[in-house]
C-alpha cells in the first residue's frame, strides 16, 4: 500500500553571494529545510513507514542527533513511540530536541558505535524495530529521492559536494546519480579531521575503524563507514577530503550570514571547500551543494565553537 512521504521536496537555490565569491554557479540543496530538519528523514521516514506498516508498534534509534531526531519525528507523526539511544557526546539541547518530539531518551556509550551496540541489545528486550541511522538500503533508496528531485530542478553539475559520517547520504546520492543517468558526475566527500573513517578507509585500501572521534562536527561521528558506501568509491568517481573543525565552524557562520539559514558544523563541513575556494572545485564551473542541515546548531553554539577553536 503506497503512503505519503514523511519528507518534503526541497527547494534548490541558485546562490549569488557564492557565485559572487567564486565566478561559479553554485546551487544549494535544500535539505535543511526538511521537517525533521535534515535529510535524513528521507530515508529513516521510509523505513519506519515499512516498519510500521508490517505490525511494529515501537521504533529504537541509535543517533548522535539528526538520525534519532528523525525517528522521533516519524514516531510522531505514525504514531508509535520512540526510544532513541544517543552517546555521551550529544548536547543536552540536541537530547531535549529529540524529547520534544516524544520520544524517549537515554543515553549510553561515549561514541555513537557503542550507544548502537547498546541499542541492538535493547530493540531484543522491545521487541521493537532497530532503525539505524545510516547504514540499511531502504534508507539509501530514500536518500537517493534527493536525486530524483534535483534532475528536475537543474541541468547536469559538473559536480556535487555532501558531508560523509556513516554514509548513509553519499550512498542514496550516488545510487540516484546512476537511477538517472548521471553516474558519470563526480562528488566529492568532506569529512572532519578526527572523524575522516571514510577518508582512512580509501587511503588504506579496506575498510577502517578508527580508534575514536575527536570532532566538533559530532554528527559526523561514525569510526567506521558503511561497506557500501566504501565500495561506491570503487565504481563512482569519488574524492574524498578532510577539513578542519575550524573551517567547518567558520563556513556556518558565513552561510548563516549569507543566506539567514543556520546549519550544524558537519555541513558546514562541505560549505567550507566553497567558502576556502579548495583545490578540489577548481574544475568544476557548476556545483550543487548538499545543505544537509541538522538540528544541533544554534547562534550560540556557533559563537561558542569559534571562540573554542584555536
Amino acid at each position: 500500500m503506497e503512503t505519503t512521504p514523511l519528507h518534503i521536496q526541497t527547494p534548490l537555490i541558485d546562490s549569488m553571494p557564492l557565485r559572487a565569491l567564486t565566478g561559479k554557479t553554485i546551487q544549494l540543496k535544500m535539505e535543511c529545510y526538511q521537517p525533521a530538519a535534515s535529510f535524513k528523514i528521507r530515508g529513516i521516514g521510509r523505513l519506519c513507514q515499512d516498519a510500521v506498516t508490517s505490525g511494529i508498534t515501537h521504533l529504537i534509534s541509535s543517533s548522535g542527533g539528526n538520525a534519532g531526531y528523525a525517528v522521533a519525528y516519524a514516531g510522531r507523526k505514525l504514531k508509535v513511540p520512540v526510544t532513541v539511544i544517543v552517546p555521551e557526546t550529544t548536547p543536552e539541547s540536541v537530547r531535549n530536541r529529540i524529547e520534544s518530539e516524544g520520544a524517549t531518551v537515554q543515553v549510553h556509550g561515549r561514541v555513537w558505535d557503542e550507544a548502537h551496540t547498546y541499542a541492538l541489545a535493547f530493540c531484543q528486550k522491545m521487541n521493537g524495530a532497530y532503525i539505524p541511522p545510516f547504514d540499511h538500503p531502504v534508507i539509501w533508496e530514500g536518500h537517493a529521492t534527493l536525486i530524483d528531485e534535483l534532475v528536475t530542478q537543474c541541468s547536469k553539475p559538473d559536480a556535487i559536494i555532501l558531508s560523509v559520517g556513516g554514509g548513509g547520504l553519499l550512498c542514496g546520492v550516488v545510487e540516484g546519480l546512476h537511477k538517472n543517468g548521471w553516474d558519470d558526475i563526480p562528488v566529492i566527500v568532506v569529512e572532519t579531521e578526527g572523524a575522516a573513517s571514510l577518508a582512512a578507509s580509501v587511503a588504506a585500501g579496506k575498510l577502517v575503524t578508527l580508534d575514536s572521534i575527536d570532532t566538533i562536527a559530532t554528527t559526523l561521528g561514525a569510526k567506521r563507514v558503511a561497506a557500501r558506501a566504501f565500495e561506491w568509491t570503487r565504481r563512482h568517481p569519488i574524492t574524498t577530503i578532510t577539513v578542519t573543525d575550524k573551517a567547518a565552524v567558520k563556513a556556518s557562520r558565513a552561510f548563516a550570514n549569507d543566506h539567514r539559514m543556520l546549519v550544524e558544523p558537519a555541513c558546514g563541513a562541505s560549505l567550507s571547500l566553497i567558502y576556502d575556494r579548495s583545490v578540489a572545485v577548481e574544475g568544476a564551473e557548476s556545483i550543487v551543494v548538499i545543505v544537509c542541515g541538522g538540528i544541533g546548531v544554534s547562534i550560540d553554539a556557533l559563537i561558542e565553537w569559534e571562540q573554542f577553536l584555536p
